[in-house]
């Protein structure tokens, strides 16, 4: 049972993690310094940036939202770019990321499942190998560390670990080209998703990745859809050009959206929740512009964590009159929640939760809401 620091509420959906409650993150400006407090400490602990930099005479950043202005010899809030003597550079230098890469059997627990070729045979022949699910197929599943949010529910916590130890990030040094040839030598790999952490630190490399592997089998015949799953904080220009990718390939672009209220957001991520909403919304509309020209299977889909007490009915309203207004046709996928990271003082998402999100997006008009994880569903609160 946690209670808000301002206003004395309790209840089971109250985080003493946070601080405070969702009403206050709202209505109070002192609210959101009260929710970063944790954000500041457990970056501080292992040495990331508590907050992205601001130095303005130094070197600025520009693929992502945060526009990180980089103190000379020191790093930016993802961890991955760097002020090197005057220079901005990559931690383990151009041409390399920073990740793991495994086999996936499809069909996966994937976000885009529900509209996945691999899961439903749309797009047959040309984006997918069968008319039905692609049985005895894999998705090469590209986890990339560091990131340019600090979610404190984070169930891929470990990439930050990574992000922040020099001998850790070697360990985890790939090439473009052993990326790529992984991904093309192997012609039962028709999926290859960038997720993490995120992809916008690393959108240079997966974009020279990801044109290569398409070139490769477009001039050999084969399917290799190219998936993003991400915040969709990236610059918009690139943002685009990973949207292309999907586009041409068959694959599809998932975009979480944490929260609508930027104070929900800031206190759930650690970022400057106005910058970080208005740049989702930008970039939502950019990817719906282009699925216009590939109707046959979404490109665009849009998921939403429902952390209980946080991401609530107003939360859901918001986004949901956001996505109805651009287009209706956007699939959202809907996520339980589940106690990880640093966030372990709320219960899963309950079942009516779920169904009073789906009610408002149906509400809203929007043709296709699915549960991701339904199984993590109960009758917590």
């Amino acid at each position: 049972m946690g209670v808000c620091r301002l206003c004395g509420y309790s209840n089971k959906i109250v985080s003493d993690v946070i601080g405070v409650c969702a009403k206050c993150l709202r209505e109070n400006k002192e609210a959101v310094e009260v929710s970063l407090e944790i954000h500041k400490m457990y970056r501080g602990s292992i040495g990331l940036p508590v907050e992205p930099p601001r130095n303005l005479s130094s070197i600025t950043c520009n693929l992502c939202v945060n526009e990180c202005s980089i103190p000379i010899n020191s790093l930016g809030f993802c961890g991955m770019w760097m002020n090197d003597g005057g220079v901005l550079r990559f931690v383990e230098g151009y041409g390399y990321g920073v990740l793991h890469a495994y086999l996936d059997p499809l069909p996966t627990n994937c976000v885009a499942t529900p509209v996945c070729p691999a899961a439903t045979g749309s797009g047959y022949p040309r984006y997918s190998s069968s008319l039905g699910t692609e049985y005895g197929y894999y998705n090469l599943a590209v986890f990339f560390a560091g990131c340019n949010l600090d979610c404190i529910f984070c169930q891929n916590w470990h990439h930050k670990d990574i992000a922040a130890s020099a001998s850790l990030r070697r360990r985890y040094r790939v090439s473009v080209d052993e990326l790529v040839r992984e991904a093309i030598e192997n012609d039962k790999i028709t999926c290859v998703c960038f997720f993490g952490g995120d992809p916008a630190p690393h959108s240079i490399y997966s974009i020279e990745v990801s044109r290569k592997i398409l070139a490769y089998s477009l001039d050999h015949g084969l399917i290799k859809r190219i998936c993003w799953e991400t915040n969709g904080l990236e610059n918009p220009s690139i943002m685009e050009k990973m949207a292309r990718m999907s586009l041409e390939s068959g694959g599809i672009v998932k975009i979480d959206w944490k929260a609508c209220s930027p104070q929900i957001y800031q206190a759930l991520t650690g970022i400057n929740g106005f910058k970080a909403v208005a740049r989702v919304k930008e970039n939502i509309k950019v990817v719906a512009n282009i699925a216009r020209e590939r109707p046959e299977i979404p490109l665009l889909v849009v998921s939403i964590l429902l952390v209980p007490g946080y991401v609530d009915e107003v939360e859901l309203q918001g986004i949901a009159e956001y996505i109805g207004a651009i287009d209706k046709s956007i699939p959202v996928v809907l996520l339980a929640f589940h106690p990880d990271h640093l966030l372990r003082d709320l219960p899963p998402t309950s079942v009516y939760h779920a169904k009073k999100a789906i009610e408002i997006f149906r509400r809203c008009g929007i043709e296709k809401v699915f549960i991701g994880n339904k199984w993590l569903l109960g009758p917590y609160y």
